[in-house]
């Protein structure tokens, strides 16, 4: 991919140095809804993912953020391949990853991780700590034998900063940031270069929050990782986030790096979005203006014509219940998805 048509793709800013890692284009996730006992037929879709686009640069934390069922893990899924998508494509080091065999993308998977929201439910209770480490180690045959599989076994567990010994423990014997933690290193130990972190800290209390937090900023300058980083918390994504993308029932509706979307929001649902945040100052927090938002989310079975937000909207005009924005830059390295935004121009 040439430096044009970095700068060209959603997302992407006239500063990035890095080269981009992924690449997703019109990525959709449609289910169906299907009727009938025996032969089932699809009757409607759930537009779980809608046209989304972006891209992620190598060494980079793209925050991904919205209300809960606006398409978040469903995207970071699609990416991993974990869910087949619809449609639209999705380039991982210039491969197209919709396009691989089942061979082909167990062998990508080396370089694409995830870690999971819960920490408890994605680790099986029957398997000690240091067998679900070691698993892929023996899958994707890294180690040679049993001395060099408990070293490596160790020294990931020791990177995330858990004691050798733990190797023998079940998950039930852990806290709740010491079975993330366990996550965190089974995602490790293929040595991954990207890796889709899905809400890692949302099942945790404040204070193991920021000790997760600290830990995959630390192995992302050690490894030189990159970070798809889903989150409900604005302030965690602030925090470890490069760039932010804002999700809206299953659209891409902003792209920002982090700083300019937390001053200078451009889409009504992120102002809506940032003005819920609390303010830790009481005097400040009781002066700013809130933005309201009338009505409930819409549903993904049938969501709106025109702009997907325009029902709730509180600038939205006639135009915008006819015209489906695209994600447009609408200043230097921000990209917003809405008519209404100055720099936008004409649709």
């Amino acid at each position: 991919m040439t430096t044009a048509e970095t700068n060209n793709s959603p997302g992407a800013t006239a500063q990035d140095a890095g080269k981009v890692l992924l690449e997703v284009n019109n990525l959709k996730m449609h289910f169906p809804v299907t009727s009938g006992l025996i032969f089932q037929r699809a009757v409607a879709h759930i537009k779980a993912v809608d046209g989304v686009s972006f891209t992620v640069n190598e060494g980079e934390t793209l925050g991904l953020v919205g209300e809960s069922g606006c398409g978040k893990t469903t995207t970071g899924r699609c990416i991993l391949q974990l869910y087949e998508p619809t449609e639209g494509e999705v380039v991982f080091e210039g491969q197209e990853l919709t396009q691989l065999n089942t061979r082909s993308m167990r062998a990508m998977r080396r370089q694409m991780q995830v870690i999971f929201q819960d920490p408890f439910s994605s680790l099986n209770p029957r398997m000690t700590a240091g067998n679900i480490i070691g698993e892929p180690l023996i899958v994707h045959g890294l180690v040679e034998n049993k001395v060099e599989y408990k070293e490596r076994v160790a020294e990931l567990l020791n990177n995330v900063g858990l004691n050798p010994y733990m190797a023998d423990r079940f998950p039930h014997e852990f806290s709740g940031g010491q079975r993330q933690r366990i996550g965190v290193a089974r995602a490790l130990s293929v040595d991954p270069k990207f890796i889709v972190c899905d809400e890692p800290v949302s099942a945790l209390d404040v204070s193991i929050q920021a000790q997760i937090i600290n830990l995959l900023e630390d192995l992302q300058d050690q490894f030189n990782l990159t970070y798809l980083f889903i989150a409900h918390d604005l302030s965690v994504v602030r925090h470890i986030s490069d760039r932010v993308a804002v999700m809206y029932l299953g659209k891409m509706v902003e792209i920002a790096d982090r700083n300019d979307i937390y001053v200078n929001p451009l889409h009504p649902y992120t102002q809506a979005l940032l003005s819920a945040v609390p303010i830790p100052d009481p005097v400040i927090d009781a002066q700013r203006e809130r933005v309201l938002l009338s009505g409930e989310v819409p549903s993904p079975l049938n969501p709106p014509s025109g702009c997907v937000f325009h029902p709730r909207c509180p600038i939205a005009t006639d135009e915008c219940s006819q015209v489906e924005p695209e994600l447009r830059q609408v200043e230097p390295g921000h990209w917003a998805a809405c008519i209404k935004s100055p720099g936008y121009g004409s649709y």
